[in-house]
């Protein structure tokens, strides 16, 4: 492997190095008597009592807690309890200081185009069909958008490798090159030679790989690059509570890369943006017995995608392929016309007759690149699927 050309001092914006960050309370003490942070000693209004304390008449206990969670005072900024359980989970993670927690994946995608790209000056690099939220986070800090399209012929969805590393290296001003894997909307894997060559081609600026979807995936098919960020300082992998564990409504996004980077993260964040309640609840569910139960659901969701909800879809009328890798929780299926070509107004009539009329919500992907006439079919409950089958099976069969 060729020497690393990374140079976080080249990575970060000039003012983000320079910044002193904002010191709040919770930074040096959590325990003791705490009047340091204006926090309210009585207490949160919801549910808390106060009740006369024992053997006294002038003073009061102050019950605090509400569902075992101290809401009046303010959550530790750095999450550790929550960090340290995500290294059990991803035991190649070598510390707590290269994991960042962020409100959802998309708080982590905002702050890492803050802390590297000059708006009016700066782009990133994208490789559609992706998830949308690269280009929207781009446009919000006014910084350019460079599309490398992915390798789409017969629904590979793989990276067109010499295109992404010659406008890597031909344009300055990119400083993020976005991979998605397993994609979104593709549910492909990216092989890992093909990974490696970005990382190794001597592009200076960060390689960030979202892998909201890693847990569905069959460790025969792929693995997380996770475990490549001790070898490539700038890498930075992108992971979620939102998808594998079932925790959309907490709002919390992982990011796990080099040291320094996660400084700069920590500097730049809100210091108190992820919640007490969003902390307990992602410390129980990264407990011995949540990731159980995780990965046992996993396994049902798996079964349900390839024993039955894939081979259903291709039975159907007007269903011409299932495109991507399936590495996913859901799948993407591409509606035909009768001459066999793929037909958006079909996947749009019956997405929205689904959603509109049959209380069945898939989404429409045909405006995507590579993915003309395409729905995408999240993996439900058992019941779920076959409401899919029934309600597609009805609408493409009176489809000339």
């Amino acid at each position: 492997m060729p020497v690393s050309s990374f140079d976080i001092r080249r990575v970060i914006r000039p003012n983000i190095l320079r910044l002193e960050p904002y010191r709040c309370a919770r930074d040096d003490y959590s325990e003791g008597v705490l009047l340091d942070a204006n926090e309210n000693s009585f207490g949160p209004a919801y549910q808390a009592s106060i009740v006369p304390a024992s053997g006294s008449s002038d003073q009061v206990h102050i019950e605090a807690r509400t569902g075992g969670q101290q809401l009046h005072r303010y959550p530790d900024p750095l999450g550790r309890e929550v960090k340290q359980r995500i290294l059990k989970l991803r035991p190649s993670v070598a510390g707590i200081d290269n994991v960042f927690l962020g409100v959802g994946s998309d708080e982590v995608i905002d702050l890492l185009v803050r802390i590297t790209c000059q708006p009016g000056r700066d782009s990133v690099l994208v490789t559609p069909p992706t998830y949308g939220m690269y280009r929207v986070v781009a446009s919000i800090n006014d910084v350019g958008v460079v599309k490398v399209p992915l390798i789409v012929e017969g629904g590979a969805f793989q990276l067109d490798v010499d295109a992404v590393i010659k406008a890597a290296l031909d344009d300055e001003s990119i400083k993020i090159i976005w991979l998605c894997s397993p994609g979104n909307p593709t549910g492909t894997v990216l092989q890992e030679e093909d990974v490696r060559r970005v990382l190794e081609c001597g592009f200076g600026g960060l390689v960030v790989i979202d892998e909201a979807y890693v847990d569905f995936t069959r460790a025969d098919r792929g693995q997380s690059y996770a475990r490549l960020v001790a070898e490539y300082p700038g890498l930075f992998v992108m992971q979620t509570m939102s998808k594998s564990f079932g925790l959309a409504g907490i709002r919390l996004g992982v990011g796990i890369g080099g040291c320094e980077v996660v400084y700069h993260l920590n500097n730049t964040k809100a210091p108190y943006s992820v919640s007490t309640l969003t902390l307990d609840v992602a410390k129980a569910a990264l407990s011995d017995e949540g990731i159980l139960k995780m990965r046992a659901v996993i396994d049902i969701l798996r079964e349900q995608r390839d024993e039955f909800l894939i081979p259903e879809l291709r039975k159907l009328p007007h269903v011409g392929a299932i495109l991507g890798g399936n590495d996913g929780n859901f799948v993407l299926c591409r509606l035909v016309d009768s001459s066999g070509c793929a037909s958006n107004e079909i996947a749009k009539s019956v997405y929205t007759e689904m959603a509109e009329k049959r209380g069945l919500v898939v989404r429409f992907r045909g405006t995507d690149y590579g993915c003309e006439g395409c729905l995408r079919v999240t993996v439900g409950t058992a019941e779920e699927n076959r409401m899919v089958i029934e309600v597609m099976r009805s609408l493409l069969s009176a489809i000339p």
